[in-house]
């Protein structure tokens, strides 16, 4: 059974940081592309961050130079370190694993940025 579990969100203020994690099972972990995304209320879901399985890695535009997406094919997990964090950067965050056609979610953590 495919799982993708995220953990690590929270409420934090302005300038703070938050790591989110995302531990898989159930597939071939390192074979697989994983991405971390975000959706606001009244938004559309929308890339954060990719890596992929041999550790490239590619960032939105708003997150570049804030965020770093990194993984760990030992333990299984994927991870977002957030830091210097906005108001802006409130969401829901999702991490996805992909494998050509293939692609599985997480439930998603909540991530709120508010003084």
């Amino acid at each position: 059974q495919v799982r993708l579990v995220e953990s690590g969100g929270g409420l934090v203020q302005p300038g703070g940081s938050l790591r989110l994690s995302c531990a898989a099972s159930g597939f071939i972990f390192k074979d697989y592309v994983m991405g971390w995304y975000r959706q606001a209320p009244g938004k559309q879901r929308g890339l954060v961050a990719i890596i992929s399985s041999n550790q490239v890695t590619t960032y939105s535009d708003s997150v570049k130079g804030r965020f770093t997406v990194s993984r760990d094919n030992t333990r299984n997990t994927a991870y977002l370190q957030m830091d210097s964090l906005k108001p802006e950067d409130t969401a829901v965050y999702y991490c996805k694993a992909i494998l050509g056609p293939s692609m599985y979610w997480g439930q998603g953590t909540q991530v709120t940025v508010s003084p």
